[in-house]
């Protein structure tokens, strides 16, 4: 199941993270505690539909916080260190008489805070703050992610896949395209799509025309990998098997079947993806690479698909450029 993936890679980046914060905090190496300081912010944001930024860019170095929501009155720390006395320190400072009315968040990115929320504290300046609702860790937001919408889902994955993903081996992407791409062109369909023309355009008109805007990041993203899929569409194509028209029938048929399903193009670009995942997972010669590698390469498939006008409909009375 596609909300599986998605839960199985937030998990395991978000538990390496804590593990390596927990791990170069001992040898005093605190980079990573600087930079998750934003990463958490953006990450509560998307859970908790907060407003946090670093309030080090409004005022450096402010102690007991690190985060602030002014429109919902929330501040945070985020911290490794996960004590009574960590947070009875920030509960102390005075800058809380500055932030009356404010809710107190203690986020703990390295540690389990189960003990901690159990705790009392001392709140000497009357923080808006509960130890059991207030106090976060890993766990709370691990927990979280695990119930959400699957399209809420897929937007913590793609953010955590930018922040905690590794580099694009292209050596890798090569070798799993052409996996990949044999298996899409051994599926057996029962239906016949014609093979439209291949066409260059102003991609910027297309996305526009079918209101996929919010795409666009995904699609400036992969479609630098149109070369090297046409690279590999014509070796297949030398060898007398039309390859790269079976590709495409694989995609241009999930389009076709999905498209009354979904409620708007945002959501049907991204069932196509889901889709095509699908099929080559449940394919009998699949040999299982890593979620994230098969993810990408079937995202480089369907931006390709989308660029050469296999799906999605063209601009009315737009002329197109015969590329191939």
């Amino acid at each position: 199941m596609n909300r599986s993936n998605y839960f199985n890679y937030i998990e395991e980046k978000i538990e390496l993270l804590a593990l390596r914060i927990e791990k170069r905090g001992k040898i005093n190496l605190l980079d990573l505690n600087i930079y998750s300081e934003t990463f958490f912010a953006d990450l509560l944001n998307m859970l908790f539909d907060y407003k946090l930024i670093n309030l080090n860019i409004i005022k450096q170095n402010v102690e007991g916080i690190d985060l602030i929501d002014e429109k919902n009155k929330v501040i945070a720390q985020v911290s490794s260190t996960c004590t009574k006395q960590k947070v009875e320190s920030s509960l102390k400072k005075e800058i809380f008489n500055t932030y009356k009315g404010f809710r107190f968040k203690f986020v703990s990115i390295s540690k389990n805070a189960e003990k901690l929320r159990e705790q009392e504290f001392e709140n000497p300046y009357g923080a808006m703050f509960s130890p059991e609702d207030d106090i976060i860790d890993t766990v709370t937001i691990i927990n979280i992610i695990l119930n959400m919408s699957i399209d809420k889902q897929r937007q913590v994955y793609e953010f955590i896949q930018k922040e905690l993903g590794n580099e694009i081996d292209i050596v890798k992407v090569d070798s799993n395209l052409a996996t990949i791409l044999n298996i899409l062109a051994s599926e057996n369909l029962a239906h016949n799509i014609e093979s439209p023309e291949i066409n260059t355009f102003e991609i910027e008109k297309k996305i526009n025309f079918n209101d996929l805007i919010s795409v666009n990041d995904t699609i400036d993203e992969y479609k630098v990998y149109y070369h090297k899929l046409d690279e590999k569409f014509s070796e297949f194509d030398k060898q007398g098997a039309n390859k790269s028209l079976s590709v495409f029938r694989v995609i241009k048929s999930q389009y076709t079947k999905l498209l009354p399903e979904c409620k708007n193009s945002h959501d049907l670009f991204y069932a196509i993806i889901d889709g095509v995942i699908g099929i080559i997972i449940n394919s009998k010669n699949y040999k299982e690479i890593p979620y994230e590698e098969l993810e990408m390469c079937v995202h480089i498939l369907v931006v390709d698909a989308f660029v050469r006008c296999k799906i999605f409909k063209n601009p009315e009375g737009y002329n197109h450029v015969i590329t191939r």
